[in-house]
């Protein structure tokens, strides 16, 4: 049942939103009038609160069944999904399901049905075979990022659930990217089209750098070195030239978190949370990280293998100069290498001045207490001042996940907190706290 049901005023108060910004308002009044809404928009201009908003006004509170499903391609961004509903406190269970993960845990959460279901093509194929909840309620179908859920390799599993669908009577399709051929079983039938990829101005540059030679590591070192300590990913095309970057940034003792497919969840999970925390500056990653994650703010991307596609160019550049922000998209390429035809690239950079690179300041700690156990984020923040003897503003950002925390604490004072508060109780539980 759901809690208190909130409107759309409380709900941006509640996220301290003072204004939407134009593309959110017409995506608003859009989804709110009609059947079907493509919604395209560039990355990081608040796309999930653009069709969150309507959905959950058409929700019904004394229903205990689905009624909305989001289909999304990637782990990552079901996972942003449910958090941003969540923090939104409208009063209505999301739950986010996913390859990779326990089937146990979609079971335990699927007991009380959710009012909208979060989840990637497998694991709802999965579900729907398996019957373990009523489609006949679900009325309302979301393709995030349908650029990429609609590919190929999802379609087969697309097609079945969408055809299973008997309730739906609206549609809502998002992408950063445009010129996608949307295929029938969709059944989009003269969708209204928010087209905001233009309207948003870029404030991005994109820059070259040559490298002299065909294996372009002591270029990538120097353009590190180069920007100091600013926060920014590596873009491959391969897991094996991440390992390669990787293996040879950790002979130059340079931090890094490595981001891809061929990773553990719980791996590619804990990259993205050192990311995000500042214990790592920089993320290696595969295209996988171009949309889809929650990561910050950043100043740079470097395409160190160049992309293959202009949707993959779009969406690795979508990582930097969002919104109103600046950044820069520097694309690494070897002085006799031909740049492919969508990346028309005048300005090259001089990366002969270099910068300190500094060392990192931040550490991550793990604790084996969450959400479950009734912990909260002031708990964690009180044992680290209190019996911790952190001053506040040396703790950093917690993360709080439903069986476990994370804690971002000073590099040179990591030792001694695990020392002192390794097997202490958080509210009735002893909690293991260790370095990850």
């Amino acid at each position: 049942m759901a809690n208190t049901i909130k409107d759309q005023e409380e709900i941006l108060q509640k996220l301290s939103i003072n204004q939407l910004n134009p593309m959110q308002l017409e995506a608003i009044a859009t989804i709110k009038k009609n059947t079907n809404t493509v919604l395209l928009s560039p990355t990081g201009t608040g796309k999930t609160l653009a069709f969150s908003l309507p959905l959950l006004a058409t929700l019904q509170a004394d229903l205990e069944e689905i009624q909305a499903l989001i289909l999304v391609p990637s782990r990552e961004l079901a996972i942003q999904i449910e958090q941003v509903i969540r923090s939104m406190g409208a009063g209505f269970k999301v739950n986010a399901v996913y390859g990779g993960r326990p089937m146990s845990k979609d079971k335990i959460e699927l007991k009380h049905l959710p009012a909208i279901l979060i989840g990637t093509p497998g694991r709802i194929s999965d579900h729907f075979a398996n019957e373990r909840f009523s489609k006949k309620y679900i009325k309302t179908l979301i393709l995030d990022e349908f650029d990429k859920s609609l590919e190929v390799g999802f379609e087969y599993e697309m097609r079945g659930i969408i055809n299973e669908l008997p309730a739906v009577n609206k549609r809502i399709l998002t992408s950063a990217t445009q010129g996608v051929e949307i295929p029938d079983f969709v059944n989009l039938d003269s969708p209204n089209i928010v087209n905001y990829l233009k309207a948003i101005s870029s404030k991005l540059q994109v820059k070259t750098v040559v490298s002299p030679a065909k294996n372009k590591l002591n270029t990538l070192l120097h353009l590190l070195n180069h920007l100091g300590n600013q926060q920014g990913i590596i873009f491959c095309n391969l897991k094996d030239t991440i390992n390669n970057v990787s293996a040879f940034l950790e002979t130059k003792n340079i931090k890094h978190e490595c981001f891809s497919g061929g990773m553990e969840q719980k791996d590619r999970e804990r990259s993205l949370i050192k990311f995000r925390n500042g214990t790592n500056q920089l993320l290696v990653a595969t295209d996988l990280a171009a949309r889809g994650i929650d990561v910050p703010e950043l100043k740079y991307i470097i395409h160190y293998e160049l992309p293959r596609e202009i949707e993959e160019f779009t969406h690795r550049n979508g990582r930097t100069a969002r919104v109103s922000n600046t950044g820069t998209a520097y694309v690494l390429r070897w002085k006799d290498e031909q740049l492919p035809s969508f990346i028309n690239v005048k300005d090259s950079e001089n990366i002969s001045k270099q910068a300190v690179r500094e060392a990192v300041y931040w550490e991550t700690l793990f604790i084996s207490g969450g959400r479950k156990d009734k912990i909260s984020k002031g708990d964690i923040a009180g044992l680290f001042i209190k019996q911790g003897k952190l001053q506040k503003e040396e703790l950093g950002v917690i993360e709080l996940k439903q069986d476990c925390a994370f804690v971002a604490v000073p590099a040179t004072l990591s030792d001694t907190l695990v020392e002192k508060l390794n097997n202490l109780r958080l509210k009735k539980k002893k909690v293991r706290i260790y370095k990850i």
